[in-house]
């Protein structure tokens, strides 16, 4: 008799736990559902894999450039006190430094978690079958933006702590705490760049219908900034340069313009900033006089005046990524969506 007791009371918890789990299940939001089914679609596939990959060997091999080239580093730089930071900007000229692969990395993780975010559901025919449920538009793009970018918040801090852990393994010297938080905002700033290229997929994936034409206006956009940008400032600068600057603060005016043109691409805002983060004897990223370089107190800026530094770095690619994600809102909330018969 006690058994059967014993059974039908582990029949009944089961049947209570199903039911707890159908509750909470049914009680989740429908946007977390979604979101959910994003996350682990992109987990799932073997684009995912692919890219892991990358950032293993973009690891080990940032990381074994700047063993290499870690002495002679320090051995030419003792002003600074930061040499944990040296393991993310040192190399010794075979292979670029992590900051370099993050900035030629970041965009192509960006493109291909973005640029087939909605035209290939549309062809398959599960995009109107997924308008078809009680839910708002609006949530099916606003959660295939926050799915991709917890999947590359993952992947970009999966890949900052084992370069810190296999930095520490090897060196055997732990980071001081602002050496951990310059990481970590640097980490933040990536993060960030790579959600504009992610949102720029992501419009042109709501833009064409076809999956190749998104990745390739995508990786076409992304070359142009990369490549092309540099040498057409460089043809304005020369048409536009003055016949005759005289004085300091013409000199410094017309710099100021060029970088800014600069600027425009969110390459150069994402250098800058990291630059200045992971390089703490940076003091400015404009153009200074002599008596202002020689005024200055030599030494590496604390934390709190170099976040100051990139303050607008930091802003200027928070505005491109939501003025993108902006047009692709509206058209995806424009856009007609008929089931394929």
């Amino acid at each position: 008799m006690t058994a059967v007791f014993k059974k039908l009371n582990t029949a009944f918890g089961r049947i209570f736990s199903d039911q707890q789990k159908t509750i909470s299940y049914r009680s989740q939001h429908p946007f977390w559902v979604i979101v959910q089914k994003e996350v682990m679609d992109h987990i799932n596939s073997w684009r995912f894999v692919i890219l892991l990959l990358l950032m293993l060997l973009t690891a080990v091999a940032s990381l074994y450039t700047a063993m290499s080239s870690l002495q002679s580093a320090i051995t030419e730089d003792t002003s600074t006190p930061f040499v944990f930071l040296k393991l993310f900007t040192a190399t010794d000229g075979t292979l670029p430094p992590f900051i370099t692969f993050i900035s030629l990395l970041g965009p192509i993780i960006g493109i291909a978690l973005g640029f087939d975010a909605v035209n290939s559901e549309r062809n398959r025919g599960t995009l109107s079958r997924l308008l078809a449920q009680p839910i708002p538009r609006d949530y099916i793009i606003n959660a295939k933006l926050v799915a991709s970018l917890l999947v590359v918040t993952i992947m970009v801090a999966t890949l900052g702590m084992l370069m810190m852990g296999l930095g520490i393994l090897l060196t055997g010297i732990p980071p001081m705490p602002e050496e951990f938080w310059r990481v970590f905002f640097f980490l933040l700033v990536s993060i960030v760049y790579i959600g504009v290229w992610l949102n720029l997929a992501i419009m042109f994936s709501v833009k064409f219908k076809q999956s190749a034409t998104s990745a390739l206006s995508s990786l076409a956009v992304w070359l142009f900034f990369s490549m092309f940008f540099s040498m057409i400032i460089n043809v304005i600068v020369v048409a536009t340069i003055p016949a005759h600057i005289a004085g300091t603060d013409q000199i410094i005016g017309y710099q100021s313009f060029v970088q800014n043109l600069l600027r425009i691409s969110p390459s150069q805002l994402f250098s800058e900033a990291t630059t200045t983060l992971l390089v703490p004897t940076v003091r400015t990223l404009g153009p200074i006089t002599v008596e202002q370089a020689y005024g200055a107190i030599a030494g590496p800026l604390p934390l709190g005046q170099s976040l100051l530094l990139v303050w607008s770095q930091l802003t200027c690619l928070l505005a491109v990524a939501f003025i993108i994600f902006g047009l692709s809102y509206v058209m995806f909330m424009k856009q007609e969506v008929r089931s394929r018969s």
